[in-house]
């Protein structure tokens, strides 16, 4: 599979989410895709599913089915887990639900109404219907956000298995969940380019800056912020007006 100048912006007068990417995929790999909030990492996600069209660039050799878990699980739906995973199986041709629940540990989940649900519990209902197709092309969206630790656990090895049979698995994911994966590979997207990270790279993508208010002795102010500069922090002393 691979990506050729791929650019992508929502109209014409928007800058682009998506700048000029290049990159090559082979059979097995998995990926670990970082990046900060709104970096565009979800409108990748959905390039690469072929359920958006990029502006300029092109997208070639997707494998012919495609398994996406969405970061938010659209639960507004009459349907139960069970009835729910059925209506996607009747869909997907007849394709089997019930082993993915069982190694995704969701016995108890079954007849919870989808709205009921809990975003983890939403999550694993994302993954069991993204995996019921035995996808080529498996596209993961911050897939351990609220898991339980049962299935934390449990998901990198059905990873691994895929990348084994040759599955594609592309993963956004900023808590590192498939990182000790042999096969894994890490991409990160700033500023809409793509740059992939070699090993043992630990920034990966540049931390997003935190304002904080510190209160010191009056008589302190002055070293305390001299000291803070000399370690790179930009700082400055509130006026009384910004302190009420």
């Amino acid at each position: 599979m691979r990506l050729t100048n791929v650019s992508f912006r929502y109209t014409r007068r928007d800058q682009p989410v998506i700048q000029g990417v290049d990159a090559q995929l082979a059979p097995g790999d998995v990926i670990e895709l970082a990046g900060a909030n709104g970096a565009g990492k979800s409108t990748l996600l959905r390039l690469l599913a072929g359920l958006t069209r990029p502006t300029s660039g092109t997208i070639t050799g997707r494998p012919a089915v495609v398994g996406l878990a969405p970061d938010r699980f659209p639960a507004e739906q009459p349907f139960t887990v069970s009835a729910y995973l059925n209506h996607m199986s009747r869909i997907r041709g007849g394709a089997r639900w019930e082993p993915w629940a069982e190694r995704l540990n969701m016995a108890e989940l079954l007849d919870v109404r989808l709205v009921a649900l809990s975003k983890g519990s939403g999550h694993k209902v994302g993954l069991a219907q993204a995996l019921m197709a035995d996808p080529g092309l498996l596209l993961l969206d911050e897939p351990f956000a609220g898991l339980d630790a049962d299935t934390r656990e449990a998901l990198p090895p059905i990873v691994e298995e895929l990348s084994r049979q040759g599955v594609i698995v592309i993963a956004s994911d900023h808590q590192g969940g498939l990182r000790g994966l042999p096969s894994a590979r890490r991409w990160s997207l700033s500023e809409g380019r793509l740059q992939e990270l070699t090993a043992g790279t630990t920034d990966d993508v540049p931390p997003e800056p935190v304002t904080v208010a510190v209160t010191v002795p009056a008589a302190e102010v002055r070293t305390f912020l001299d000291g803070m500069r000399r370690q790179g922090y930009e700082t400055r002393e509130l006026t009384a007006e910004e302190t009420r």
